[in-house]
């Protein structure tokens, strides 16, 4: 491309090598989740959402286990304000929840946020201004000093207002913009308003190192995240907090290894809506956690009703192949992996095994709500005889034999290429039935009798119908068994000569009463054909296949 010497990198490595991150394997616990999903995200949609939209998404939070909910920026308009209040005034917020608000170290706007949250039983008054390089030659025009004393300035009227109130209230501050800022400046900042709110063990400190804007490469982040946790003031009694936006698309991966870093905290959206590219998913940021045998401390076990609710409060999509909650993050429509799958499914069934470990899906679906059945096997022209397979055993309750599931998938495979679509599982069926179940033309088996003789053969009497003539022809022959006798008698009636090659049969569990479902293949000049048959007797079943083959093999 052209014009990429504009460019250089805008971020600060620290003064020294940061890396004992890179030492730890897996992230061992949860870390402290804050949503800004009612702040961050819903500055970001294109229409806000509404008044009761914000409290139907804020009671969806509070079920899925959120306990820290940064409700808004209420100095900045009504609307916001009147959520805060209303949230308040109306006793919606649980003993076990805290709101966070936002402000800028403005002093009306400080003002206006205490006043915002007067009553609240508990709260995180969340004060922030800019310190990176950009910000403070071209938007402040200040000196590093004077963008210092904005912060403290800021701290110390938070802390007036508070004991105004008389209210217990935490407080949070964060260096925006802070991969834009020299990590040693920061650090000078962060300490400093550390210095007027001075932590202790009751009233803890949250200072938020924001990627603002998406600079390096996550281990640069961590690094950095690194190198302040080493050496901020009141370390035992600070929460450090991240705050990743995805400009590079690395915002799970700066907020991983950042966890790893030393932070204790993550504010970020569910499905990482936000300005620009979006906020940190927390929904990947948690489910990769759980993926690795950690509980992530909030609960996606109905992950569609979750994706309900987002897409219609803030008329954003979720994403198909986003992770763990797109419509299709499960789907298997390669033949071979869809093998897999249902090779691995049947494994489990088998050995019970305590942990989780199917090809090809990282966690069990049902743990996000999600079915085998529709969710998991896709069909369409790239699947396999085993996706095939394993979803009409799944729905229905057929178990094909591997060389008639090997049939039945090229048969399904023509008609989605033909359609250039996708089958549903009732399309599915509809063709298995159309192709091999009962099929009684143009001829059918209307009645059999048997007898045993004294030498263990059977006589089958059968009585045959042909279409589409009707004609009726009554036959009689013996065989080694029931089935082989009315093979042997449908030889005569129709002239041909086949070879009955294979014969299986198992009941029909997925029905509400007792049926039984055989499969037949017969062998004619070297080919091979397929029938099955249903019914509540397994000798007429059987009957039923063998015709659904011959017919097959006369078509």
């Amino acid at each position: 491309m052209k014009n990429y010497t504009k460019y250089k990198r805008g971020y600060f490595m620290p003064p020294y090598p940061c890396m004992k991150w890179a030492e730890k394997e897996y992230i061992d616990k949860a870390p402290a989740w804050c949503s800004v999903d009612l702040r961050d995200g819903n500055q970001a949609l294109i229409v806000p959402m509404s008044l009761e939209e914000k409290l139907e998404f804020f009671a969806k939070l509070v079920e899925i286990g959120f306990k820290e909910i940064e409700i808004g920026f209420p100095a900045a308009s009504e609307t916001e304000y009147e959520f805060c209040r209303t949230l308040i005034e109306k006793d919606l917020i649980p003993d076990d929840v805290t709101i966070q608000v936002l402000t800028q170290s403005r002093e009306h706007i400080i003002k206006k946020t205490f006043e915002a949250v007067e009553g609240c039983k508990h709260a995180i008054v969340h004060l922030y201004n800019s310190t990176s390089v950009a910000q403070r030659e071209q938007v402040f025009r200040k000196s590093k000093e004077e963008i210092k004393q904005i912060a403290v300035s800021g701290a110390i009227l938070c802390e007036e207002y508070r004991k105004k109130l008389g209210a217990d209230y935490l407080f949070e501050y964060s260096p925006e913009s802070f991969t834009g800022t020299e990590p040693e400046y920061a650090l000078e900042v962060c300490n400093a308003v550390l210095d007027v709110w001075k932590p202790t063990p009751e009233r803890k400190v949250i200072i938020n190192l924001p990627v603002t804007v998406e600079m390096s490469m996550p281990h640069v982040y961590a690094s950095q995240i690194e190198y302040m946790c080493e050496n901020m003031k009141y370390r035992e009694n600070v929460v450090v907090s991240l705050h990743p936006h995805n400009d590079r698309g690395c915002a799970v991966a700066d907020s991983e290894m950042g966890l790893l870093a030393g932070a204790d905290r993550i504010e970020g959206t569910c499905f990482g809506n936000g300005e620009r590219t979006g906020n940190v998913d927390i929904v990947t940021l948690a489910m990769n956690m759980f993926t690795h045998g950690v509980d992530p401390q909030l609960d996606f076990s109905d992950m569609p009703s979750l994706v309900e609710i987002y897409e219609r409060v803030t008329r954003m999509k979720v994403n198909a192949r986003t992770p763990y909650a797109g419509s299709l993050v499960f789907a298997a429509f390669s033949g071979s992996h869809q093998d897999a799958i249902a090779k691995g499914m049947k494994w489990r069934d088998e050995k019970d095994p305590e942990h989780w470990n199917v090809p090809y899906l990282p966690i069990d679906p049902k743990d996000v709500g999600r079915e085998y059945d529709g969710d998991v096997i896709r069909i369409n022209s790239q699947s396999g005889k085993g996706g095939i397979g394993f979803l009409l055993n799944k729905q229905y309750g057929y178990s094909l034999p591997k060389k008639m599931a090997e049939d039945f998938g090229y048969a399904v495979k023509s008609v989605s290429d033909h359609r250039h679509a996708e089958l549903m599982p009732n399309e599915i069926y509809d063709i298995f039935k159309e192709r091999y179940l009962n099929i009684s033309e143009p001829c059918n088996v209307s009645e059999a009798h048997y007898v045993q003789n004294a030498d263990g053969s059977i006589t089958a009497k059968i009585t045959a119908v042909m279409k589409p003539t009707n004609e009726i022809k009554i036959y009689e022959a013996t065989g080694n068994g029931r089935l082989d006798a009315v093979a042997c008698a449908l030889k005569d009636a129709l002239g041909i000569d086949f070879i009955l090659d294979a014969y299986e049969q198992h009941a029909l569990e997925r029905h509400s009463k007792s049926e039984a479902v055989s499969y037949v293949s017969i062998v004619i000049d070297g080919k091979t054909y397929w029938g099955a048959g249903r019914h509540s007797d397994i000798i007429v079943s059987s009957v039923r296949a063998l015709v659904s083959a011959i017919n097959n093999a006369r078509k």
